[in-house]
């Protein structure tokens, strides 16, 4: 059964989704097998708890939880109380993540305390400690951040004081009658802003990117019909539900077509294929590190992997070998490209029945409902063939970014068209190929890593004068993080210690791989940074 869902807000598809297929399972999360129709419950449930602890429509709240259920219903309960979810990354350290929560005045945080053996709230108390100026006072449950009035924890263990357990939180539901989470669901508007993405900038700040619900699940409908998925898929989801791959092409993309969620918290190759065997899992998408480990791994001719359907492999370079291997060793029946970025998640993807030469070449036409240009420095539309800035407009594209009008004015044009900073060429087809960035990023497995923000945590080093990170190659995550350090005068920093300073300070996939300690920086005669200079020069 596809999907027919015209919804365009999060609580108008949950009610639709639940109407529509009733107990046909909704996730699958272990043990735990939840129908689309106790989906709605549960989700109503967490509104209500939401609304208890004083959320209000229009208020932050973060979501900072691995693949699980926990995640699904406390971000769809965010949106159904009327809130903006401000999803964050499982592997931010305190000091990133206590950024997101003052940027963007979370009143609520759902975290799972203690996940990979993190202390989320000590994380957090300690960085708020290490803050300077007023705002690092105050009371609350992380003194330091004065919007924030609630945590809870969805972990596994005790949870940590000052925080609410994820029961004890839903058990507060009882204080908001139904018919009221009702009215609040209802009001929900196509128009709302439903989320915001913090990605990080070529100035090191991240910018948080909104998204109004009509965006939201529409991205997750175009999705789920490019894919042809319908009821009868099972979505294995191993992209994480922070990232908007895990999320809006992910879990809202399975909830428009009735297809079941199986969420894999923590990426294992065998345990994967074991879950591909078991479960019969037939959708799979990811960057190309997935399924580069699934096919090294040393048995994964002993399971059958049969069910595999459909893939979209995108987030980095694709080697076209790798297409083949993915059709010929695991199985699947489609492998498609996409391009999207966090401002749009889905800009262009495979045409069904697509030459695989041709699928492995391009990332696809734009999709239904999204215009694409490609234009030159002046403006101007280049010829087909030829590379220039991809520029995108439609109503999968953010409608802006939070409380920064400056970012948003730079980032559109006076025709409403999108600057995504990314080079590329239409061909005969009106397929795009992604030849370059005009931004200084590096795609670390999936990741944006942006120089900048690692270059600023690693000029806070008392010993280092300055920093220049570029992107090198790397067969298992397609491009890793190497920094080029001058030391300051008199000091001598060891590699080794520069990286530990910053893994406490930045997600891992962020972190240099390697650090080159170097006397002087190459530049230009303007005094710029040759970074292309700096790639030539770096080890492998």
């Amino acid at each position: 059964m596809k999907s027919t869902t015209t919804a365009s807000t999060v609580p108008r598809l949950l009610a639709d989704a639940a109407e529509r297929y009733g107990d046909h399972p909704a996730v699958v999360d272990g043990d735990i097998r939840v129908g689309y129709r106790r989906l709605a419950d549960f989700v109503e449930t967490a509104a209500r708890a939401f609304t208890a602890v004083g959320v209000r429509p229009g208020d932050r709240v973060a979501v900072w939880l691995p693949n699980r259920l926990e995640f699904i219903l406390a971000l769809l309960g965010a949106q159904s109380a009327g809130a903006v979810a401000v999803p964050m990354n499982t592997r931010y350290r305190g000091r990133e993540a206590a950024d997101i929560l003052k940027r963007s005045r979370a009143v609520a945080l759902v975290m799972a305390d203690g996940f990979l053996g993190n202390g989320y709230l000590d994380m957090l108390r300690a960085a708020a400690a290490e803050a300077r100026g007023t705002d690092a006072a105050g009371t609350g449950p992380v003194p330091g951040l004065s919007h924030l009035r609630t945590v809870v924890d969805a972990g596994t263990g005790t949870p940590p004081g000052g925080s609410l357990s994820w029961t004890g939180f839903t058990s507060l539901a009882e204080r908001v009658p139904p018919e009221r989470a009702a009215r609040i669901a209802a009001a929900v508007g196509p128009d709302d802003v439903c989320d915001i993405l913090f990605t990080s900038g070529t100035t090191g700040l991240p910018k948080g990117v909104m998204s109004s619900h009509r965006q939201t699940v529409g991205v997750g409908r175009v999705w789920a019909e490019g894919a042809a998925m319908t009821s009868d898929d099972r979505y294995g989801i191993v992209n994480p539900f922070f990232h908007s791959f895990g999320y809006k092409a992910g879990f809202i993309a399975a909830f428009t077509a009735g297809a079941t969620v199986h969420p894999v918290q923590v990426f294992d190759a065998g345990q994967v294929l074991e879950l591909i065997q078991t479960e019969r899992i037939s959708v799979l998408p990811g960057a190309p590190t997935l399924f580069l480990s699934l096919l090294g791994h040393p048995r994964v001719e002993e399971f059958d992997t049969s069910s595999l359907r459909f893939a979209t492999c995108g987030a980095a370079t694709v080697p076209t070998l790798l297409f083949r291997r993915m059709r010929e060793e695991l199985g699947f029946r489609t492998v498609a490209q996409a391009y999207g970025l966090t401002e749009c998640v889905v800009a262009t993807r495979s045409r069904p029945g697509e030459d695989p030469e041709h699928v492995a070449e391009t990332t696809g036409p734009a999709v239904p409902g999204l215009e694409i240009r490609v234009v030159g420095p002046d403006g101007r539309g280049m010829a087909m063939g030829e590379d220039g800035e991809i520029l995108l407009r439609g109503d999968l594209v953010t409608c802006g970014y939070f409380e920064d009008e400056e970012a948003t004015r730079a980032a559109f044009d006076a025709e409403g068209w999108f600057r995504t900073g990314d080079v590329g060429r239409l061909d005969e087809h009106g397929c795009l190929k992604i030849t370059d960035r005009l931004k200084d990023v590096i795609t670390v497995g999936g990741f944006n890593v942006y120089p900048a923000e690692v270059e600023n945590v690693l000029c806070s080093h008392p010993d280092v004068e300055e920093a220049a990170v570029v992107g090198v190659p790397d067969d298992r995550m397609g491009s890793v993080p190497c920094a080029h350090v001058v030391p300051r005068r008199g000091a001598s920093p060891s590699a080794d210690a520069l990286v530990d300073y910053c893994a406490d300070r930045l997600a891992n996939f962020k972190v240099p791989r390697r650090v080159v300690l170097t006397p002087v920086l190459p530049r230009n005669p303007s005094g710029k940074i040759l970074k292309t200079a700096l790639r030539d020069a770096s080890p492998t």
